[in-house]
This record gives structure tokens, sequence and C-alpha cells, in this order.
């Protein structure tokens, strides 16, 4: 019976049912794209953030003694402690391995460089480009992986925004990349052949091919870029490099990643481990490999976190105002009503309806308005959703079966909150003078 009363009174009166459930799919039309971008964002931010480069520098613990000044980093290049590249597979095996997207490890020496191998007796002083910088690292490089299977890693993933003319050179190839600034000076082309050494050679190393020509808009626009193995010969350190480079996908640091992990409680410390904060990550990865210093790059660390901030906050803010814009439709639709109905209510009561019995009624049929209006609304902010990704993040966030619960369950507590009002008036409203005309 009560079931029957609730759907018949629902049916009734469809202008005020039309407009209520017109202002709720609205609203809940922008808090369902809002939600779905804002779940989505972080994730698709987070990837894009890394074409801004690794985030993570891991050196020896040895050289711990930082001479930093404005970020930069002004330790020697060429001396001190070399770390195992056997070692670099163990990066995979951390607790959120899926979150490393990319490493590249450096060796850097300084040498001489001889341009287009010169038949006449090119070993002459003058011919010799001295003190250049050259940079050992992976281009594309198939590091094997413990657990069977390959990850493929190099300065294309961690340093994205290197523009190459050309090619980047092959592993195990006698091939290098050159800066453009040592290019331009020096007239190096694609091609060409340039011979590296260490000192003053008295016999022509053999040349390396000239494969592309590196614009960083660093410093290695001045340095030649070769294979991580021949930087290592020519520093006679095999198997060795002095620093490297990792680009993580992380989590925006909050008041609680910032705490001292020394100081946490055994839960604190295991819900900090087991969140992909940068400074977590950094720690389990100087677990991993031993003896090294594993230093956030806070310029990069930092924007992304506050990026990633102010947009999430944008998209609750945009959910929390539609809200309250629907809330206010529905109560002044709400309030419409239970004054047009009066003389209806007025006579259940006068029929030994309770102002409980009253109030559950229109509330029901309140709350099946929402079901609908929120079910109408999910469907246009998936739509809106959809719209926003694609033009904003070049993808389209997925629908989720929690976004529809959430919606679903907002719709309700708006309803009920913007009907909190005139649901309580209706109650209170005697039968005498309604019946009187009063």
């Amino acid at each position: 019976m009560f079931l029957r009363l609730v759907a018949d009174s629902f049916g009734r009166r469809p202008r005020h049912k039309l407009l209520t459930g017109a202002a709720l799919a609205l609203g809940m039309g922008v808090a369902t794209a809002a939600l779905s971008v804002a779940l989505d964002v972080g994730d698709r931010l987070a990837k894009e953030f890394r074409s801004l480069g690794a985030n993570l520098v891991v050196t020896p613990k040895a050289d711990s003694l930082p001479l930093e000044i404005g970020g930069v980093d002004y330790r020697p290049v060429n001396v001190g402690a070399y770390l195992p590249e056997a070692d670099l597979p163990k990066l995979k095996t951390i607790f959120w391995h899926n979150n490393i997207m990319g490493f590249a490890p450096i060796v850097e020496v300084r040498g001489e460089a001889l341009p287009r191998v010169l038949n006449d007796g090119g070993a002459r002083p003058e011919n010799w480009i001295a003190d250049v910088p050259i940079i050992g690292t992976w281009a594309d490089h198939a590091v094997p992986l413990p657990e069977g299977g390959e990850f493929r890693t190099g300065v294309a993933k961690t340093n994205p925004w290197w523009r190459i003319d050309g090619r980047w050179f092959s592993e195990g190839a006698k091939e290098c990349v050159v800066g453009v600034a040592l290019a331009k000076s020096n007239h190096i082309h694609i091609a060409d052949s340039v011979s590296l050494a260490i000192g003053d050679p008295t016999v022509i190393p053999a040349p390396l091919t000239v494969t592309g020509i590196l614009t960083s808009g660093g410093p290695e626009d001045a340095s030649i870029v070769v294979p991580l193995s021949y930087a290592q010969s020519l520093a006679r350190k095999p198997g060795g490099y002095r620093k490297l480079y990792v680009s993580a996908l992380t989590r925006p640091e909050d008041a609680f990643a910032r705490k001292d992990a020394k100081t946490m409680t055994p839960a604190e410390f295991d819900r900090w481990y087991c969140t992909p904060y940068i400074s977590s990550i950094a720690l389990q990865i100087q677990e991993e490999l031993p003896g090294t210093d594993v230093r956030v790059i806070r310029r990069v660390a930092e924007g992304e976190g506050q990026i990633l901030t102010h947009v999430e906050m944008l998209l609750w803010l945009v959910t929390l105002a539609a809200m309250l814009a629907a809330a206010l439709a529905v109560g002044a639709s709400s309030a419409a009503s239970v004054m047009e109905r009066q003389a209806e209510i007025g006579l259940m009561k006068a029929l030994g309806a309770g102002s409980g019995t009253v109030g559950l009624l229109l509330a029901a049929e309140q709350l099946l308005l929402a079901f609908v209006g929120g079910g109408i609304g999910y469907a246009l902010g998936i739509v809106l959703a959809r719209l926003l990704g694609e033009r904003i993040f070049g993808a389209a966030p997925e629908p989720s079966l929690l976004v529809f619960l959430v919606v679903i369950g907002l719709a309700a507590v708006v309803t009920l909150l913007g009907s909190a009002i005139p649901l309580r008036r209706a109650s209170r409203i005697e039968p005498a003078p309604i019946l009187r005309g009063e």
C-alpha cells in the first residue's frame, strides 16, 4: 500500500517533478564529470609529468658530501666511487617497481675529440678539441629482469625532452651523438667520424660514427654522448657508473609524506612505505642498491605535487558547487510542492496518518526522484567527462561503478538535505485549519 501511494504521488504534478529532476540531473552530471576526471587526473598527469624528466638521482654514498649551488651539483664528475651496473635490475624488484618508468646510468669523463679522423697525420695537438665533456649512458637498453623478461629503458625515457636530429646510437656499436653547440662550433655533421681519447694520444683511436645531433637546452649541447660501455672503457671503469637518473610515478607529497620516517610509529611507517610518495620510493631504491645515496630532484617533484594538488582542488570545488546548486533547486521545488499539497496532507492526517508517516511518504517520493535524477545525471556526466578528458588530457576516463554509486548516494543526500525544511513543515501541518479552508 505504501509503495502504491509513493508511485501514485510520484506520477502526479509532473511539472514540479520535471524541474526537480532536471536540477538534480544537471548537478549530478557536473559532479559525475568532476569526480571521474578527479579520480583519473592524478595518474594521467603523473604520466604526463614524466616528460619533465627524472625525479630521482642515485649517487655513491661515498660521494654524499654535497657541493650544490642553486640546485646544480658541482662535484667532479670523473673522480670518486663507482656503482655496479649489475645491480640495476634490482630497481624492478622494489615494492613500487611498476612505478619505475625508466632509469639511465651515467658515466662522465673529459677528454679530447678529433673530428673526421684526418689522413694526413691528424694526431697533431692542434687538430684535437681539448677538454670535451663525454657522457656515457643508455639510449634504448634492454635490462634483463630477475623474474624473467626484460625492461627497456634509457635517456629516451628519463630525458624525453632531448631532441635528436638523426637517431640515437646503437648499443655496442661504434657510434655517438654530438651536442648541437659542439657540432656547430666544430662543423660536425651526421655521418661524420669522431675519435675520442683521454690524455694526449699518440695513436688515433678507432673513430665513432655520428648518428645524431642532440639538442637538450642544457650542458649536453656542448658534449658528446656515447654508449655507456664505451665511456666505461675510456674511464677504465668497466661495469660501473657514477650517477643514475630514475623517473618514477609518484603521489604528490602531503604533510604526512614530509614527516621524518625515523619518528613514525610502525603503523605510520607501513602506511608511508606502502604509498608511492617520492620519499618512500627513494628509500626502497636505497635498500635495493647498497652503498647509494638517493636524492629527490625537488624542483621536479614539488612542481608536480603543486600542480596536481591545485587541479584536484579545483575539481572538488566544482563538485561541491554543483551539489550546493542542486540542493538549493531541490529545496525550492520541494517547498512549492508542499504548499500546493497542503490540502492533501491535511486530508491524510484527518484520516489518521501521523506526522512520521506523512514525512516518510514525502521523503520516499523525493528519494525515488533522486535515484531517477541521479541516474540521468550520471549518464550526462560520463558524456561530459569524456569530452573534457579528450580535449584537456588527451584520453577519456572510463565509466566507474564506484563513481555511479557515489553519485546516486550524493543525489539522495542532496535531495534529503534540500527537502529537509519543507518536509519538516509538511509534518507540522494541522488538518483542521486546512479542511476549514483557512
